[in-house]
Parts: C-alpha cells; structure tokens; sequence
C-alpha cells in the first residue's frame, strides 16, 4: 500500500514537472522583445501604402484561397543602407480574395472581416481590431525579427527579406513564410483548438508575403 502510494505521488511529481517545463519552453518560444530603436544618423523613410501590400494564403483539405491586405502607414529607418528600426501598420478591412468572385468572394471577404452577425470573432474581427500591427527588433543576416500585433494579441515573428535601395527608395521583400493563426486567437476551424472536427478543419497556419515600399522623408 505504501509503496503504491509512493508511486503515484512520484508520477504526480513527474507530471506537473513536466507540465511546468513545457510551459516555460511555451513562455521562451513567446518572448516578446524590444522595439528597436533608430539612432540619431538614421534617415528616415515613409512607407508607400500604395505600392506596398502583403499577400496571404490560406488552406483545408478541401482546397486553399488567397488574396492581399494593404498597408495602412509605417516607418523604416536606415543608416548606411542598414535598417535599423522600423515598423507598419496594416489595415484588416482591406482584406482582399483574389481567387473568388462574385457572392463567393464577398461571403468570404465577410467572414474573415468579422462583419457576419454572429460570426465577428471567427477571424480577424476588423470592426473591433481594425488594424494589426508590426514593429521590428532586429535584423540578422537578412532575416527580419520582430513582434506582430493583430487582435490585440502580440507575439514574435521572424522571415528572410531582401533590402534594396535605388535613390531615394526603399524596398523590404520577403520570402514567403508561415504564422500559426493560434497564436493570435484566430481559432475558426482550428483542428488544434476543436479536436473534434475530423477532416473539416483549417489549416492553423497561414502564409504570408511582404512587400515593403518606403521613400526618404
């Protein structure tokens, strides 16, 4: 009997110690850093929201969409052709479908919107969270570190861009790279979040593109 009980109190130690460690690992992973900072000899440069643009898609079993969301504003700030800080805003009521028309494409424009009675909160809810947000902490080795804000959830991302200058312009492009929608409560057809929905599920993943269009101030 002793021995049984110092057994299970032994498995009972075990889980919770595992449980803690998996969500320390949880809480790393999320760390959210600093803004960088622009030091006094970086030259400032506005982003071009018409030229700029993020393209994004999406995928289930069945198939996959994909479209644009516009930028809205944003700064980047450059010294000797290096980005030191930067950051953009971008604007979630400009969500866009390019491979639908028609009644299809505005149901669905709709619904990842929020703008669907009943169904606001399933995606991005832009009524409430009307923009979403970007602010770099560093670049390394072409890669782009920084923290993402959408639907007041923030966390950290990183992607491989390319930086190039012509005159008195600025292009960030990036590779295309992946966020886990989760992470933001963008919970709508989660198979992660609903174990129960079998094969009827969306991918927790999203791709994502940037381009990046920014002229010296």
């Amino acid at each position: 009997m002793k021995s049984t009980f110092l057994k299970i109190t032994l498995m009972s130690f075990i889980t919770i110690g595992a449980f803690s460690c998996k969500n320390t690992e949880k809480e790393a992973e999320t760390t959210v850093e600093e803004a960088a900072q622009a030091t006094e000899m970086a030259t400032e440069y506005s982003v071009d929201a018409a030229a700029s643009q993020i393209n994004w898609e999406g995928a289930k079993p069945t198939g996959k969409h994909h479209g644009t969301i516009d930028l809205a504003s944003g700064t980047i700030h450059l010294n000797e052709g290096k980005v030191e800080a930067g950051s953009f805003t971008f604007n979630m009521n400009s969500i866009n479908v390019e491979d639908l028309t028609g009644e299809d494409k505005a149901n669905l424009e709709a619904h990842l919107k929020g703008t669907v009675e009943g169904k606001e909160g399933d995606f991005f809810n832009a009524t409430e969270y009307p923009t979403a947000k970007f602010e770099m902490t560093g670049i390394e080795n072409n890669m782009v570190k920084g923290n993402l804000t959408i639907k007041d959830k923030t966390n950290p991302i990183e992607f491989p861009a390319t930086v190039s200058i012509e005159g008195d312009k600025m292009t960030l492009k990036s590779e295309t790279f992946e966020i886990d929608r989760t992470k933001w409560d963008v919970n709508y057809g989660s198979k992660s979040v609903f174990p129960s929905l079998g094969d009827k599920f969306i991918n927790d993943t999203i791709k994502l593109n940037v381009l990046l269009v920014a002229t010296k101030a």
